[in-house]
């Protein structure tokens, strides 16, 4: 069999890859390896389990949590909240491991289950392996009377960590008014509870989740209803966060976007005037933006570049002990709070640095100027030899010697797609076009397939 995890857990249509019977012996297979694998001897292992708000998640739920309770797991119903909320009460209860249900900035059909391992930390591939193992060979654990797991409702989950947000933040926000859009996604309850408990006058939108409609024209991936809403009501800046929240945009008082790589670039500085960014570095993908790493030479933060995909960025944070990355996005990681993206934190620290300096959002963002990008997919070319074959590399090197320190190449074989990237950044928009449509021809040329 296929390998069944991808690059976030396991992500398809509801029904259709991700039925109940997957997610009922998937969570049999995780209690083994995440549950009684790290639990105490003659103790049994305790698992926060919680969804966003689609219409599936409530049968998916139901099939994660007997499989967990059938395997000897004791389970902690947390209901309806963000991944980073999960992440969060899997340390805060110390349980033995979490599951969050929830196909993130997806459409409504479609779902997914991440595991979270003790300590709310995202899983490596190295353990996923070891559940699929287990899955694959059907050895489920069958504990009978007093042994089997217990159900509970874990009810002052919200509570809980809008409690530990709103303790997070430096400086209050009152005086601002924010507008969020929650995407009718898992933080429609908490992400406005939160900024009125941080003293923010808030207007919401992209708050009534009715099951179908989670990120249908709002959120993140929808930015044009939070801009004219933030226009409407005179906003000091809006927040937008995808279906569960563990990402988050923001938009300015003028109703211009302010993209992840900035927020990061925001961030970084608020940090090191604070003595708290550590080693001065910053940790962003390969994709983010050349005038990131600019902006912040000026600062004297240096930015490492981590593969595409957050918990690469979360990877190198721990490796070396820096406490901030993330991705253009908006999955932000501020480690010193959290153990994975969070964009209700992540927006409750940008209000906060506006707040803290009284200089408006757009000021804020100006610090950082964005080069101008072109990104082509080709298709049908030998994605394995795209960053092997000399022709190639030869030309990307050229292509960057022309380019000097005002701009960058970026080849890169897609991980979830049949396609070779070419993104080219540049002075202007006509050179970063020009360059990369001279690489893809190299391309097409030395890696079309028959």
């Amino acid at each position: 069999m296929s390998r069944i995890f991808g690059t976030d857990g396991i992500r398809g249509l509801a029904n259709g890859l991700l039925t109940a019977d997957l997610a009922m012996e998937l969570s049999q297979a995780a209690a083994i390896v995440l549950g009684h694998g790290h639990a105490k001897p003659g103790v049994r292992p305790r698992a926060v389990v919680a969804r966003d708000g689609r219409a599936s998640g409530e049968f998916i739920g139901a099939a994660v949590t007997a499989g967990l309770a059938s395997s000897g797991v004791d389970v902690y119903d947390a209901g309806v909240i963000p991944t980073p909320a999960t992440a969060y009460l899997v340390a805060d209860i110390d349980a033995d491991f979490g599951v969050m249900i929830s196909a993130s900035h997806n459409p409504a059909p479609d779902n997914g289950i991440k595991f979270l391992a003790h300590g709310g930390k995202k899983l490596p591939d190295s353990i996923e392996d070891k559940i699929q193992e287990v899955y694959e060979k059907r050895e489920f654990l069958r504990p009978t009377g007093a042994q089997v797991g217990r159900i509970n409702r874990l009810s002052d989950a919200e509570d809980r960590y809008i409690l530990h947000l709103v303790g997070a933040i430096p400086q209050r926000l009152d005086g601002l008014t924010v507008v969020l859009d929650c995407a009718h996604g898992a933080a429609s309850g908490s992400s406005p509870d939160a900024f009125r408990d941080a003293g923010a006058n808030i207007h919401v939108i992209g708050a009534q989740p009715d099951g179908l409609n989670i990120n249908d024209g709002v959120g993140s991936t929808h930015l044009g209803p939070l801009k004219e809403a933030v226009i409407k009501y005179g906003a000091d800046l809006g927040i937008a966060h995808d279906g569960d929240a563990d990402r988050c945009l923001a938009v300015d008082h003028t109703g211009t976007e302010v993209d992840g790589d900035q927020i990061m670039c925001i961030l970084a500085m608020a940090m090191k005037d604070a003595g708290k960014l550590n080693q001065d570095t910053l940790v962003a993908t390969v994709m983010s933006n050349l005038g990131l790493q600019l902006a912040l030479e000026e600062q004297g933060i240096r930015l490492e570049r981590a593969a595409v995909g957050d918990r690469y960025v979360l990877e190198s944070m721990v490796a070396n002990g820096y406490n901030l990355g993330g991705e253009q996005s908006g999955h932000v990681i501020m480690a010193d709070y959290a153990t994975t993206g969070d964009g209700l934190l992540t927006g409750l620290m940008l209000a906060s640095r506006v707040a803290q300096t009284g200089m408006p959002l757009s000021e804020l963002a100006s610090v950082m100027t964005r080069m101008p990008q072109t990104m082509i997919n080709v298709a049908n070319v030998d994605k394995a030899a795209a960053k092997t074959h000399p022709e190639v590399l030869a030309a990307v090197a050229e292509t960057e010697e022309r380019l000097g320190g005002e701009g960058r190449v970026l080849l890169r074989p897609s991980g979830t797609e049949p396609v070779v990237r070419v993104m080219v950044e540049a002075a202007s928009h006509e050179q970063a076009r020009h360059e990369a449509e001279a690489l893809v021809k190299i391309v097409e040329q030395h890696l079309r397939l028959s």
